[in-house]
C-alpha cells in the first residue's frame, strides 16, 4: 500500500479561526464536521479551540498566547545571554594567555 502523501502546510488568519472556534462552541454541528465542511484537519481545529479556551480562561491545562509569547521572547534572550557569556569566556582566555 502507497503511503498518504501530507497536505501542504496553509496558512489562516486569526479571524478565520475565531470564526471556525465560534462555530465549533456553538455546539451546532461536531468538531469533525466542521473541519470537513471547510476542507480542514480535525487537529487543526482542536488545537484552535483549546487556544480559544486558554485565552479565555476556561481551560488552564496550557499555556495562553502571551504567556506563549513571553516564553519565546524569554528563550531567544536566554540563547543571545549564553552566547554572550560564551564570548567573554573566549576572550578571558585568550588575555589570560596574553598576559603569561
Amino acid at each position: 500500500m502507497g503511503k498518504k502523501r501530507s497536505r501542504p502546510r496553509r496558512a489562516f488568519t486569526a479571524e478565520f479561526k475565531a470564526e471556525i472556534v465560534e462555530l465549533c462552541q456553538r455546539g451546532d454541528r461536531t468538531i469533525g464536521q466542521i473541519a470537513r465542511d471547510f476542507d480542514l484537519t480535525e487537529t487543526a481545529v482542536r488545537q484552535w479551540v483549546k487556544r480559544a479556551e486558554l485565552d479565555a480562561g476556561s481551560r488552564t491545562d496550557g499555556l495562553t498566547s502571551d504567556e506563549r509569547a513571553e516564553l519565546a521572547r524569554l528563550r531567544q534572550e536566554n540563547r543571545r545571554l549564553q552566547q554572550d557569556n560564551e564570548i567573554l569566556k573566549r576572550a578571558t582566555a585568550f588575555f589570560a594567555r596574553e598576559i603569561r
